[in-house]
């Protein structure tokens, strides 16, 4: 038995603007044009197609933080996938021979040409007990600071951070060293000058910056070079974020990160240039 057709839309009647064959009388509030109840999407006023609510998404501001970072809900996804990192490094060096000794920093390896190691030395730790004190400092100031400065600034803080501390350790060190205390130290850093830009009390951060640094300098076999890089660099960072007013903030922090990465590009090809005449000299 067939079934029977749908009539015909009777000559002159509205149709929707997406479906030809749908008769209809409502009309979108913004653009005119005919649209049937599978096309409406409500508005303040009345219905929109869906083209214009599309339109006027792309057209709404998205909410930025005060520094200029996106406002995002949910959870700190650039913290936990740093931790997530981190620990997923140390199964690594546990479960794969020579895995720690290829990507450790390690000045002479660095300056024959093994650059990475001044970026992947950041995600390896000498121990469990190394890991854990930096994913819980990590796990702890993190989120906020990613709250408050958005997803991409906060990545690039915590990098440069990093960087910073590799930096100053290839610079001064040369026994092997691995591990993201530069990267915590830039963030101890961060969130005191942020804090200090927001008017809120700094005693906390101030007496875990201090006490962490007396453990630097008084526990032997801690790279100070390390800590010291991190914090100086991410206290650089942080100002350079949270300090420029609001007309000229994007252009300062633009300019800051590409001045900090071309400042450490010379110091590493300085100190490279500097070890590699020592092992000419050596072999000599």
């Amino acid at each position: 038995m067939s079934m029977p057709s749908t009539p015909p839309t009777p000559a002159g009647t509205p149709t929707c603007y997406r479906h030809p064959d749908r008769a209809t009388y409502v009309r979108c509030a913004r653009c005119g044009r005919y649209i049937c109840p599978e096309c409406m999407r409500s508005a303040a006023v009345g219905h929109q197609c869906v083209e214009c609510v599309n339109e006027g998404a792309r057209s709404v501001r998205q909410p930025t933080t005060q520094f200029g970072g996106r406002i995002r809900s949910g959870p700190p996804v650039i913290t936990y996938t740093l931790i997530a990192v981190n620990v997923l490094a140390y199964v690594l060096q546990q479960v794969t021979a020579g895995f720690t000794e290829a990507f450790v920093l390690w000045a002479p390896a660095v300056a024959a040409g093994e650059f990475y190691r001044l970026a992947t030395s950041a995600f390896l730790h000498f121990g469990l007990m190394h890991l854990l004190f930096n994913m819980f400092a990590l796990y702890i100031i993190g989120p906020p600071l990613e709250a408050a400065l958005g997803r991409l600034r906060f990545s690039a803080l915590y990098a440069l951070s990093a960087l910073g501390g590799s930096v100053l350790v290839y610079l001064l060190a040369l026994n092997p060293t691995a591990g993201a205390s530069g990267a915590v130290f830039g963030l101890f850093a961060a969130t005191y000058v942020v804090a200090k830009r927001l008017n809120l009390d700094v005693r906390f951060v101030t007496g875990l910056i201090v006490i962490n640094l007396v453990i630097t300098f008084v526990v032997p076999g801690i790279s100070w070079q390390g800590h010291l890089g991190g914090l100086i660099t991410g206290a650089l960072v942080a100002a350079a974020f949270v300090y420029p007013p609001r007309e000229r903030r994007t252009a300062v922090q633009v300019t800051a990160t590409v001045t900090l990465v071309v400042l450490f590009a010379a110091l590493i090809w300085w100190r490279t240039t500097e070890l590699l005449g020592v092992m000419v000299r050596h072999v000599g």
